[in-house]
């Protein structure tokens, strides 16, 4: 992999490569989203840095601390963090950045001002945000500016705030990696949060949060802001309510600088946006929520009168009911303080008064932690606390995002929670209404949490079935909470990346058995968590470019275009070792009575190869006929060809839309010059996918989804349609392709009555 890539060449399935922010401004960009346009230094850049540089087991070998006691975590931060900072950053991999900017400000006729931010490869999953973990450097300008903000934000990976988050978490710090994206600086005169629907409920109104200036001030909560709430079905302004903004955050003009000042008296109470800006912003955040097939969390800022999308992240907050959320509203507790209703749930405790990180110490179990604005470095008292209170901040401030994630209430922007509590007092918190009532109501209880919104209350029952995509073993516990019937796809390509060696390094250095295990246990993290529900794992299908820059991909081959390369089935018949190992992990799961486990093998073309790698499975002492073994359908060859499949005895195939429609139309789905002519729901696309479906429904094949599109309502309702076995999403999707299933069956049902009605 290249250490730097522009953005364009980057879309929604390359998390590995340029992490969750880096991913999602890629695919805004391909698909006409108003974003700033920038580069990415790769995850893949940062891990070669480490490698090269021999740092690699210094860094871990600090991070094995007690991270619950202080001064061990500080201490280890702050040694891993000067290992990163001090290291030299291999010539190359320097040039590649600071050439990168050059060529930026190239393009721009201009030295500009960008905005380097982390994106780490483990950020904006299901259970774990990641909310401020990272290091985020706005106004930089310069090359030597932007290389020392990578480095930073390298280093950021490190904090002691990081490293208490993912070891909480349940993340291996060697494999979470680190790409750093720097994107043109917006000098915005308004910006804010928009959340596409309802942040707990799912409800389809677009909630808008703005304020003057950067939007550092609303995410971070020092500012409470505008808040504007938008019906998304009558495109109609239903709220507005409009905060007395005390102060804001922008570049100053003379020194490029990033400050903060009051806001000049005329702007505090005035209206951030009009009619018509609120009705533009939710219209995009409608349209992204239909790319995207699940609502989205998106930043955003006016420069000028034009409008930037600056990120879109999937909402992961969403729950539907909460157990006591209605409790307080029966007391007859005195409302003492009121704000908004950030995270639901109710709670009684003690109240604890936090003004800096000095008084983390005083919060114990069940406490309510009460502060001006809580930050990343309050997490792990938070997560003691019962209930969060704030001063300021709106539904998108970090005390509020972490709460919803946590599964315990929060009420943000009281204006005088501070002042108004003291320590020792007993309050109730109703953070469903936005209410501190004083003392402990009798009809209050405290709330177990929750845990993150994935773990939906309802599971309507289809005949299609509804299965989970997996990326990561770390998400598994989140992806089984979905309910899902099965995973439709667990990536064993993942798994390697987070390893930072190759599986060539692994072979040579005789290190097989190491490697096998490792391939067993993230699968079987998975498996278990579905057993007895089948878990269908694909086989190695990584590009070449992404082994590169990783520990034994030296000799990795440089291909133009990797997609279209040595990859998938291809390289493990070229490579029967590797793909030995693999057959190997598979026996062992089977041995170990996870019978669920079936193997998918990619990019397949000819049935030749799915022959010639049954015959290594069976060399390898795997029973065919006990373990399922299908293919990807994603090149036209297959798909015009899956008779020869179903006749040498597949038992499912899994369509992966994106790279059939990529191969279909002869489209660069990352090049922007032709990005606007790819679409999952081309007549061409979808006539494959029908055919398939036919002849395998005809002898008994499963079929299946598991690329970005069966997450589409649009589409998932027309797989329906055509009679597909099961649609496989990604976690955040499932109840919404649930829901948009189940509508499509009753509607199938409806019709086929209608028409056996005798006319009247």
């Amino acid at each position: 992999m290249a250490a730097v890539v522009w953005l364009e060449e980057v879309g929604k399935d390359d998390v590995a490569v340029v992490g969750g922010k880096g991913a999602s401004l890629g695919e805004m960009i391909n698909v006409g989203v108003p974003v700033p346009g920038g580069f990415a230094v790769t995850a893949q850049a940062y891990r070669d840095f480490i490698t090269r540089s021999g740092i690699v087991d210094g860094i871990f070998d600090a991070l094995k601390v007690d991270v619950h006691d202080p001064a061990a975590l500080n201490g280890a931060a702050e040694k891993a963090k000067g290992l990163v900072l001090e290291a030299k950053v291999p010539k190359d991999i320097e040039e590649a950045i600071r050439g990168r900017y050059r060529e930026m400000c190239d393009r721009e006729g201009e030295e500009l001002f960008v905005a380097v931010r982390s994106s780490a490869t483990a950020e904006d999953l299901p259970d774990a945000s990641f909310a401020g973990q990272q290091e985020t450097f706005l106004n930089m300008r310069g090359e030597d500016q932007v290389f020392e903000a990578t480095r930073k934000c390298w280093a950021s990976l490190y904090g002691a705030r990081a490293i208490f988050y993912r070891v909480d978490r349940g993340f291996e710090h060697e494999k979470v990696n680190i790409s750093v994206t720097v994107q043109k600086m917006v000098d915005a005169e308004k910006s804010g949060v928009m959340f596409s629907s309802h942040p707990t409920t799912g409800e389809p109104e677009v909630i808008i949060e703005a304020a003057w200036g950067l939007g550092e001030s609303v995410v971070s909560g020092s500012v409470s802001p505008d808040h504007y709430v938008v019906d998304r079905k009558g495109s109609r302004i239903v709220s507005k309510s409009i905060a007395a903004k005390e102060t804001m955050i922008f570049r100053d003009k003379k020194t490029g600088e990033t400050v903060t000042k009051k806001t000049p008296q005329d702007l505090r109470e005035k209206v951030v946006l009009s009619d018509e800006e609120i009705l533009e912003l939710s219209a995009q955040g409608d349209l992204l929520e239909r790319h995207y097939g699940i609502p989205q969390d998106i930043e955003w800022a006016y420069e000028k009168g034009k409008m930037f999308i600056l990120q879109s992240r999937p909402i992961t907050t969403i729950t539907k009911g909460v157990k006591g959320e209605d409790e307080a509203a029966k007391g007859s507790g005195e409302v003492i303080l009121t704000g908004l209703a950030a995270s639901p749930g109710v709670a009684t405790g003690e109240v604890k008064v936090v003004s800096g990180l000095g008084d983390l110490d005083k919060v114990k179990e069940g406490d309510i932690l009460v502060t001006v604005m809580t930050e990343p470095d309050m997490v792990p008292a938070m997560k003691r606390a019962g209930a969060i209170v704030t001063d300021e901040g709106g539904l998108t401030c970090h005390a509020a995002i972490v709460s919803r994630e946590l599964g315990f209430p929060a009420v943000v922007g009281t204006k005088s929670a501070t002042k108004t509590l003291s320590d020792g007092m007993v309050i109730t918190v109703d953070g469903g209404k936005g209410k501190v009532y004083e003392g402990r109501l009798k009809k209050a209880k405290s709330v177990e949490p929750t845990g993150p919104a994935v773990a939906f209350a309802y599971k309507p029952i289809t005949a299609t079935e509804v299965k989970v995509n997996v990326s990561m073993p770390e998400a598994a516990e989140a992806a089984a909470a979905t309910l899902a019937d099965g995973v439709g796809l667990l990536r064993i390509e993942h798994m390697i990346l987070g390893l930072g060696k190759t599986p060539r390094y692994y072979i040579k250095a005789g290190r097989e058995d190491e490697y096998v295990e490792e391939l067993v246990g993230g699968v079987m993290a998975v498996a278990e968590a579905f057993y007895p529900r089948p878990v269908w794992v694909r086989t190695l299908d990584a590009p070449t470019d992404e082994f590169r820059g990783m520990e034994g991909g030296e000799d990795e081959p440089s291909e133009h275009n990797p997609m279209l390369g040595w990859r998938g089935i291809r390289r493990d018949l070229e490579e029967p070792d590797h793909f030995r190992l693999e057959m190997r992990a598979f026996k062992k799961l089977h041995e170990m009575g996870l019978t669920n486990v079936g193997i998918m093998l990619p990019l397949v073309q000819h049935v030749n190869e799915f022959r010639r790698a049954k015959v290594l499975m069976v060399e390898e002492g795997l029973d065919l006929e006990k373990i399922d073994v299908g293919i990807m359908v994603e090149t036209p060859a297959a798909a015009l060809t899956i008779d020869d499949f179903i006749e040498d005895g597949i038992d499912f195939v899994s369509f992966g839309t994106n790279d059939l429609t990529q191969y279909t139309l002869a489209v660069d789905r990352n090049n922007e010059n032709v990005a606007g002519l790819y679409s999952e729901l081309h007549p061409a696309v979808l006539a494959q996918i029908e055919y398939v479906v036919e002849r395998c429904n005809k002898a008994g094949v499963a079929t299946s989804i598991c690329g970005q599109a069966g997450s589409y309502p649009e589409m998932a309702k027309r797989l329906v349609e055509i009679g597909i076995t099961s649609i496989s999403a990604n976690i955040d999707a499932v109840a919404t392709v649930r829901d948009t299933v189940a509508r499509a069956e009753k509607i199938i049902m409806l019709r086929a009555l209608r028409e056996d009605q005798p006319p009247a």
